[in-house]
């Protein structure tokens, strides 16, 4: 190899000029490492890409994001839906329904935030129809039940004070005898309890020997005061001894229940020997809370059970409310008279002082009228589960129009038992009677509300407002099932309180014979001065052309409707009885107290036994008339059962 190549170190090839190796050594050493620094530079950009793209994404989205409302102001703010299955809503009003191949009515989006709000509502909330079927919605109509105030409270079985009997010595003496020497002993009225010898009984029998006619009378008076009677008086008076015991007898029939002299003391005139206690009446003393106080009234009748005798009911009546309140617990000690007849002949199953027990008491619809909103002993309520608590005010939602809900704030009074022990809360503000609340679900708007920050706007997928790009309302399934019911009930809150009371009592549309609200909201018109509900405006015109026979097909629904409800209340208040004492109501028919009262028009019959037989009453409340004479009820009894079966005759 020659020397040229030979040469060391790294240098431009032979031949080029100055500048040329000049450029040589720019290409060498700039622009090479230039292409290998692009080279790293790119793969540099790809990793911060990769490792920032969820900042990236999120600074794309806040920079081409609309601005608030600007999609809706863009758009018609009209949607399409199936007025036969709402559940399917669209974008496109040249849809069809895929159920039922109909074209899309208008259902226009009014921006809640110029929308005003009545009176009491803190918020409003729009569901889809599919929300409202998976969610379970369910609502209920603000009514007067038929309630009761029940106070379930503890108690302590205590000796009838009124019953307690002590027994003393009435004479000085000595005890020979103790016929009763153990405490707890039964005893009866008449029964030896103990003999005292008395010096001072034998002077005064001599005294009434000697004494003079006229004064005799005292010196029996004085033996009387010892406890003796006329016959033992008189045959002391014939008997040539001189009697010298006196014997102390029980006055009453109970039990020893304490005993203070042995056999051989000596006793002072008034000195205690026995104390004993009738337990044929008991009070039980039970505590009651501050809150439940304002219910009590002396004569309300109380249940108690006891740990003893767990299966036994024991009934009585509130007789006495003691003036001061326990500071300590907050209660009030009230007192029960309890009648125990059997504490003599099976003291096993009778009540015994020291007991404790469960009380309940029962207050009447009759004495909760001059508390709450009532009519005909109702009571305005709603469910317990309709009830929403936020810590400072209590919620219901009330249903507004089709899917659209109101949270109202309510006042309340306190829970009172309704029918199947049911709990209801009566309504002192906020609601009126016909009013549709939601009674299943609640929980889960009051959740929506919260969760969504827009929950008072419209919308039909899911909560907020939607923005462009978003998933259409289209998406709605269409295989969601029709909740018939419920579109009735949306359609009918759509009107006023005064007309859905009328269009509730008409029901059905006198032209298709269809409910009213199941193709929304009623269509009102007036006819000879009459308002008359259709279930839509096309109805109008065939209505108006037969104007005397429309408003007779109103009167002949609204009897229909009155009639159909009674009967299914009836029917649905007999099915809480058992299969025979459902027979023997259905055989009586009517209320054997208040005559024209069907059995079953205030919830499930009572039922007692008179003399032997069955007799069902329309509520609890008529049971002390139905006791007071029992003949009376008896027959009243006889003449329903042929009224009954004389109308069964004559029904085809």
């Amino acid at each position: 190899m020659s020397d040229q190549f030979n040469e060391g170190g790294l240098r431009a090839p032979p031949g080029m000029s100055s500048w040329q190796k000049v450029w040589w050594w720019f290409d060498f050493l700039v622009l090479v490492n230039l292409a290998r620094l692009r080279f790293i530079l790119i793969l540099a950009a790809i990793g911060a890409v990769i490792l920032y793209w969820d900042t990236l994404a999120a600074y794309y989205e806040k920079w081409t994001r609309p601005v608030f409302g600007e999609a809706q102001t863009a758009s018609s703010g009209v949607k399409y839906y199936c007025t036969m299955h709402p559940q399917f809503v669209s974008d496109n009003p040249k849809d069809k329904c895929p159920i039922c191949g109909m074209g899309l009515a208008k259902l226009e989006q009014k921006p809640a935030q110029g929308e005003p709000w009545p009176a009491g509502v803190v918020n409003r909330l729009q569901l889809s129809p599919y929300q409202v079927v998976t969610g379970n919605i369910q609502t209920w109509p603000v009514n007067y039940e038929p309630l009761s105030k029940r106070i379930q409270t503890v108690g302590f079985v205590e000796f009838d004070e009124r019953k307690l009997r002590r027994i003393p010595a009435r004479v000085k003496g000595r005890i020979d005898k103790l016929f009763v020497n153990v405490t707890g002993q039964m005893v009866h009225e008449g029964d030896p309890l103990a003999s005292i010898y008395s010096q001072e009984l034998a002077v005064a029998v001599q005294n009434l020997r000697d004494a003079p006619a006229r004064d005799k009378e005292l010196v029996r008076q004085r033996l009387r005061l010892w406890g003796i009677d006329d016959d033992q008086i008189k045959q002391m008076e014939q008997s040539r001894e001189s009697p010298s015991h006196v014997t102390i007898r029980s006055p009453i029939s109970g039990h020893v229940r304490k005993k203070f002299p042995f056999e051989g003391d000596a006793v002072d005139e008034g000195a205690p020997l026995f104390e004993l206690a009738d337990l044929s009446t008991v009070w039980i003393e039970a505590q009651v809370f501050e809150d439940d106080i304002s219910f009590l009234k002396q004569g309300l009748k109380a249940e108690a059970t006891t740990a003893t005798l767990p299966n036994q009911r024991f009934t009585g009546r509130l007789d006495f409310l003691y003036p001061h309140l326990d500071a300590y617990t907050r209660t009030l000690r009230v007192r029960f008279d309890i009648e125990n007849p059997e504490h003599l002949k099976k003291p096993e199953a009778s009540l015994r002082p020291g007991d404790w027990a469960t009380v309940t008491i029962d207050v009447p619809a009759a004495e909760l009228a001059g508390r709450f909103l009532t009519r005909q002993g109702k009571v305005l309520a709603v469910p317990e589960s309709a009830v929403i608590y936020t810590g400072t005010q209590k919620l219901v939602y009330r249903q507004h129009a089709l899917y659209v809900f109101d949270a109202v704030t309510v006042e309340l009074g306190p829970a009172l038992t309704g029918p199947k022990k049911s709990i209801f809360y009566p309504v002192l503000k906020g609601l009126e009677a016909g009013d549709r609340v939601v009674s299943n679900g609640a929980i889960l708007l009051d959740a929506e509300t919260k969760v969504s920050g827009s929950a008072g706007s419209i919308y039909y997928q899911g909560t907020g407002i939607g923005r462009a790009g978003g998933p259409s309302a289209s998406a709605i399934r269409p295989s969601t099932p029709e909740d018939i019911e419920l579109k009735v009930n949306a359609g009918m809150a759509e009107l006023s309180t005064p007309d859905r009371k009328l269009a509730e009592a008409q029901k059905y549309c006198p032209v298709l014979n269809s409910k009213l609200g199941s193709m929304g909201r009623p269509f009102k018109v007036v006819l000879k001065g009459q308002p008359v509900f259709l279930c839509c405006k096309d109805c109008e015109s065939k209505a108006r052309a037969d104007e005397e026979g429309t408003l007779k097909k109103v009167e002949e629904l609204k009897k229909k409707t009155f009639v159909s409800d009674l009967e299914a209340e009836i029917k649905a208040a007999l099915d809480e009885l058992s299969p025979e004492d459902r027979k023997l109501a259905e055989a009586q028919g009517y209320c054997a107290v208040e005559l024209e009262n069907r059995l079953g028009e205030m919830g499930k019959p009572y039922q007692l036994t008179i003399k032997g037989q069955r007799v069902f009453l329309c509520c609890k409340g008529c049971a002390e008339d139905a006791l007071a004479n029992p003949d009376r009820t008896l027959a009243a009894v006889e003449k329903h059962k042929a009224k009954v079966k004389s109308q069964k005759e004559v029904a085809p």
